[in-house]
């Protein structure tokens, strides 16, 4: 009687599956792959390995005696290039299944590949199927290039393309520097709530948080006032500056902005810092370009295919990689609200809305007053008083008041960072407002912070025109919701 076993054996740290059949009729040992993602695979570090990648079809090549595929799971711009012998059952059972978008598992040996296109190419031992795709039915044709709008109809699929899987990648990096600046300027992170009962920005935009169920009371609270989605982190972070001297947060915030322009959505994310035991405007603008320079060198670096895709093929703007090494290269140039209405009121631009001193920059205005420094970043500080929110500190200058805020400008976009320093002189502050006023009253300081729109910053470094083309997932009025 014939016995089946399986064991596993250890030889020089080395693992092998071994199956064989008892009374010696067979023996046979096969080698574990080792499972690779495809950005592994095209270092090269595993040649002549036995190994298995799992992927997305992004290319089918039938020749006669083989068949070519590309293979991407995400982690690189680049595919893997995998070549298999049809004459091998185990690849052509599977070749009326390898369509382009089917998911596979590729088994393999990994080899340096003859052709300069590629560095190394998996010749496949075995091809798996794990998940069909109807080419037919698919939205993205193997031989199209689809633009931006096109692949915007598609949000649960457009991962799946080029161009949005490199912003994924260049989103994720970017993500990883801000919070790398923060770390090594000692700056602590703070987890401010999402649910929150101030209007922070005082325009009145807000999501409503309402609870749902059999046993909800109408006309009665959940908290004990009304709630709502938070449109910014900065006043939880102002109470955590009166103990801590460097602090930030780096999340969601909501504006229920009726609105389905290019510059606008519900959704988005904002990176706030607040600073304590500052007086100075210039401590602000440090922070914001330094921070800026820090996360796009650290994208520049770590995805230069992924960052030349947008600059070479997509980016909208009159904007190239060369732009984006000059902002680096130089320091951002520092002008005022009235010298900034000035430029514009001698301009020969036809502007839509009025440039007159104490109206609000639009973004035509702003935009133009970067070109008019160069195309390059450019802060503005002190701003009419009664142009911006209550906190901000007041310069006490007469008769043209302004306060001690400051936008940076960018190109393509207009305002990407918008900061101020605090009011902390509790007699200024009464008179504009009673609440709010504990946190002056209790070892008060003065403090500054400032907050940067993220999807507005990779609007800035990529050249990408419209900012639902730079989050995963983007709500915006009468949007479809996944």
């Amino acid at each position: 009687m014939f016995q089946a076993v399986t064991k596993t054996l250890s030889v020089a740290s080395t693992t092998y599956v071994c199956r064989g059949i008892l009374l010696g009729i067979r023996h046979y040992c096969k080698k574990t792959p080792t499972k690779l993602r495809v950005s592994q695979a095209l270092s090269g570090a595993d040649l002549g390995a036995n190994v298995k990648v799992q992927g997305w079809v992004r290319s089918v090549r039938p020749q006669k005696a083989n068949v070519f595929l590309h293979v991407n799971d995400g982690s690189s711009l680049q595919p893997l290039q995998v070549v298999a012998d049809l004459s091998s059952p185990l690849v052509f059972l599977s070749l009326r299944l390898l369509t382009f978008g089917s998911a596979v598992e590729v088994t393999g040996s990994l080899k340096k590949s003859p052709h300069k296109k590629q560095p190394v190419e998996l010749e496949a031992d075995q091809i798996t199927v794990i998940g069909e795709c109807n080419p037919v039915d698919f939205p993205f044709k193997i031989k199209e290039r689809h633009g931006l709008e096109y692949i915007r109809q598609f949000p649960h699929l457009r991962c799946r393309t080029n161009a949005f899987s490199s912003l994924l990648r260049i989103r994720s990096e970017a993500t990883t520097a801000v919070h790398s600046y923060f770390r090594e300027n000692d700056f602590v992170q703070i987890h401010t709530p999402i649910i929150t009962s101030n209007d922070c920005e005082g325009a009145g935009e807000l999501f409503q948080v309402e609870p749902s169920g059999p046993e909800i009371v109408e006309d009665e609270y959940f908290f004990s006032v009304p709630a709502f989605l938070t449109v910014s982190g900065q006043l939880h972070l102002e109470v955590i500056s009166g103990a801590f001297s460097r602090v930030y947060t780096f999340g969601p915030t909501f504006r229920a902005e009726n609105s389905q322009s290019r510059r606008h959505l519900a959704e988005f994310y904002m990176v706030e810092a607040e600073i304590s035991f500052t007086e100075s405007i210039e401590d602000l603008t440090k922070v914001m370009e330094d921070m800026f320079k820090s996360a796009t060198e650290h994208v520049l670096a770590h995805c230069v295919e992924d960052v030349d895709l947008f600059h070479k093929h997509i980016f909208s703007f009159c904007f190239h990689k060369d732009t984006v090494d000059a902002m680096m290269k130089s320091s951002f140039p520092v002008i005022t609200y009235t010298e900034a209405v000035d430029i514009l009121n001698r301009s020969s631009e036809k502007f839509t809305f009025p440039t007159d001193w104490g109206c609000d920059l639009k973004t035509e205005h702003e935009k133009y007053l970067v070109k008019h420094c160069g195309n390059a970043p450019v802060f503005v500080t002190d701003y009419p008083y009664d142009l911006k929110p209550f906190y901000a500190r007041d310069n006490q200058d007469h008769p043209e008041r302004t306060a001690a805020a400051v936008d940076l400008l960018v190109p393509g976009v207009g305002e990407l960072c918008g900061g101020s320093l605090r009011e902390e002189r509790l007699d200024l502050l009464s008179a504009r407002l009673e609440e709010y006023l504990d946190l002056r009253r209790f070892g008060s300081v003065p403090h500054g912070g400032f907050g940067l729109g993220f999807e507005r910053y990779l609007q800035c470094i990529l050249g990408v025109d419209n900012i639902k083309d730079v989050i995963p997932f983007p709500r915006f009025s009468h949007s479809c919701l996944l």
